[in-house]
């Protein structure tokens, strides 16, 4: 009886704590050759955040599937407001946790325009099924970090 009181408490509690996106751990990157790889069919409309050791700096960048099935990447940093204090994910949207200005995750992916707080561009190309994202890019970001 009191185990069977512990095992329904437990299956409550673990099956009823937040949503079902923030339980999944990020998809594997793969570094060979120069190049960041992530497996396309890995990304989803939840934001994923990915960590690269650009020479003794962790960079973090992201990688989120818009609404159009597009993949958009970007560094977790902006280079206006927040440095690396990032950006969060808000339904469609995705926020800066430093000024709160919130962006649709749909305009991600483009070079800042010099208008304000932007999630720093980070390129990438879609090639064999995978993102692929030079680590050069990565380590010329670092800034951003340090």
């Amino acid at each position: 009886m009191i185990l069977g009181l512990i095992l329904i408490t437990a299956l409550f509690i673990f099956g009823c704590s937040g949503n079902e996106s923030s339980s999944k751990e990020p998809a594997t990157t793969t570094v060979n050759a120069g190049l960041v790889e992530i497996p396309l069919n890995s990304i989803t409309d939840k934001v994923q955040k990915f960590d690269y050791n650009a020479k003794g700096v962790t960079v973090t960048y992201f990688a989120v599937r818009g609404s159009d099935g597009k993949v958009r990447t970007a560094f977790d940093a902006c280079d206006v407001c927040g440095g690396n204090k990032g950006y969060e994910q808000q339904g469609t949207d995705i926020a800066c946790i430093n000024c709160g200005k919130v962006f649709k995750i749909d305009g991600l992916g483009t070079q800042n325009k010099g208008y304000g707080c932007w999630p720093s561009y980070l390129g990438h190309e879609i090639k064999n099924n995978n993102i692929v994202i030079k680590t050069s890019e990565i380590e010329a970001g670092a800034f951003r970090f340090a």
